[in-house]
This record gives structure tokens, sequence and C-alpha cells, in this order.
């Protein structure tokens, strides 16, 4: 147990010990302030990694994960997180990331109670209700799971255009796009899902905040 948590830290060790000799002015730099130009909402998986799949360096993309990438009306973390991105930092896409093989979508397809979790889940329930046709549709299990990672994606990039804080910023004229992607881990490649939302136009009117 002591190994595995020391090991973390001479990890550290080497880690630091390696961008100081590409750059000796690298922390310095890093320690003066982050304008990302990129939010990320993803998975808590610890399989995927925002920078490492995207090839970007800390203080490039803002970053928030939860189980299942859900942008959930009530969570007062990702709607602190989305509102510093979007007001102060001034991000400029925001990216909500799923991936295949999702351990929540997986549990939410199934009716077996997991624990405190499931006040959870049903928000991705949720999701599938909305597309049962087509999803019930589907025989191949793993087909389903796949089609229902890329509709809860989907379904989160609605989420996030419904909120004030996003919409606000498209009626200051923010440039602000969002986007929903879907990693697959079975290859490392992302798939654009090609649903960007850059207005109110984009929601249903009934959405729309004066």
């Amino acid at each position: 147990m002591e190994k595995l948590y020391k090991k973390l830290l001479d990890n550290n060790k080497k880690w630091v010990k390696k961008q100081l000799a590409q750059d000796p002015q690298y922390f310095k730099n890093l320690a003066k302030g982050q304008t990302p130009e990129y939010l990320w909402i993803g998975c808590s998986d610890s399989r995927v990694h925002a920078n490492t799949i995207t090839g970007t360096d800390p203080g490039e993309m803002f970053v928030h994960r939860n189980i299942a990438n859900m942008v959930v009306h009530t969570d007062m973390n990702m709607l602190s997180v989305l509102s510093y991105a979007v007001e102060v930092l001034k991000v400029k896409h925001i990216i909500v990331c799923g991936h295949y093989g999702c351990g929540g979508i997986l549990a939410a397809m199934g009716n077996k109670q997991v624990g405190l979790i499931d006040n959870w889940l049903r928000h991705i329930k949720d999701v599938y209700r909305y597309h049962h046709k087509e999803l019930d549709a589907i025989a191949d299990e793993n087909e389903k799971a796949k089609r229902f990672v890329e509709v809860n994606v989907m379904e989160q990039v609605h989420d996030l255009g419904k909120t004030s804080i996003v919409q606000n910023a498209w009626k200051n004229k923010q440039p602000l796009h969002v986007h929903g992607w879907v990693y697959d881990i079975h290859d490392g490649i992302i798939k654009d899902l090609n649903v960007t939302f850059t207005c109110t136009k984009d929601l249903h009117s009934v959405y729309h905040l004066d």
C-alpha cells in the first residue's frame, strides 16, 4: 500500500525534472495564470484523460468530470465550473465527451440496484426514456450501448444550451460553441457527433430565456 502511494510522489519528481529539462521557465510561465479556450465535460473514467487524448497541455483546457459526463441542472458543482469557464475564463468551446464502454451508461441500461449512485443514474435513465423507441429497436446489446452513449452526449449538449449561463453568453455576443464527442477506448479515436450549438436558435423555443 505504502509503495503504491509513494510511487505517485516519485513520478511527480521525475515529471518535474523532465519538464524543466525541456523548458527551465515551464512552471514560472504556468504560474502566471490560465487562459484556456476549452471547457471539457467528460466522464470520471480513469481511462479517459482529456489532455492526453486531445494532445493539449496544462493550462489549455478547463475540465469537469462526473459519472457519464452529465449536465444536471441542479448540480452546483457542474454549474459553478460552467459559470467560471464561460463568464470568467471566456472559453470559446465547450465539449461534452462521452466514451464507449461507459460504466454509468451500462448500469443505467439495467435494473440492478447499485446504491447511492442510483440517484445519479436516474438522470441517465431519463435519456433512455426519451430515446427508447430507437434504442429498443437495436437487438445487439453492444450496439445499443454504443448508441445510448451517443444520444446521452447529444442530450447533454442540449442541456448546456438550456442553461442561463450559456444563453447569457450568446445574448452578449460572446463566441461560444457547444459540441458533442465520443471517445472510443478500443482505438483511441474521438468521434465528432456533429451536434454543435452556437446560439439559442439551436434550441426549441420553450427553452429560450429573455
